[in-house]
């Protein structure tokens, strides 16, 4: 028996369901391996500020859970010792109430859908303006964040420039795209690329 690691996060936003984006972990689970899951719900339920999310592992038994739950307290009293509950609490009901949990799920698969038209716009806007750049790594991206390609120098002339701000990797937080503000990011993109 094998053990593994995944980090779910944000679950939903990858395809627009959370269903399927958590399909691998069932497989690794029913294929016999021992599997920690590392899951946040603070972007895919708008609890940034909370924070909220979950750590799990798959044990053989009872008693091997036992076990390991003390180890994770031992671990994580030092740390935080009362997490805040409010948002856990908010997560909980939506989780456990049938109807709560199908909303959600609708809600997710909006904003991912969002996300994605937003992903098109981009590069449809980029290609428009005449960029002898490719633009398909936006498109074949996947989730919240768009590696953009560009250098920390553009990065920089962007946010000196144009007041647009993103990490000096190029990574784009897609969620902050949207069709009144795409144009613009496209131009000013575009003029630095060039």
């Amino acid at each position: 028996m094998t053990s593994c690691c995944y980090l779910l996060l944000p679950q939903g936003f990858a395809t627009g369901d959370c269903t399927r984006d958590a399909q691998a972990i069932g497989i690794f689970i029913d294929d016999g391996h021992r599997v920690g899951l590392s899951q946040s719900f603070a972007k895919n339920m708008g609890l940034y500020g909370q924070r909220v999310g979950c750590f799990s592992l798959v044990c053989e038994d009872k008693q091997e859970a036992a076990r390991v739950e003390s180890q994770m307290k031992a671990i994580a009293r030092p740390m935080y010792s009362n997490p805040p509950l409010h948002g856990a609490l908010l997560v909980s009901e939506i989780l456990r109430n049938d109807d709560l949990k199908q909303q959600w799920y609708q809600e997710v698969a909006v904003m991912a859908n969002r996300i994605k038209d937003m992903r098109s716009l981009l590069r449809k806007s980029l290609e428009d303006l005449g960029s002898s750049h490719s633009w398909q790594h936006v498109t074949d991206q996947i989730g919240m964040f768009c590696y953009s390609g560009m250098t920390p120098e553009m990065v920089d002339t962007l946010a000196e420039k144009y007041s647009i701000y993103m990490t000096r990797n190029g990574r784009i937080s897609m969620a902050g795209v949207n069709t009144r503000n795409v144009a613009r990011l496209a131009e000013a993109m575009h003029d630095v690329t060039q």
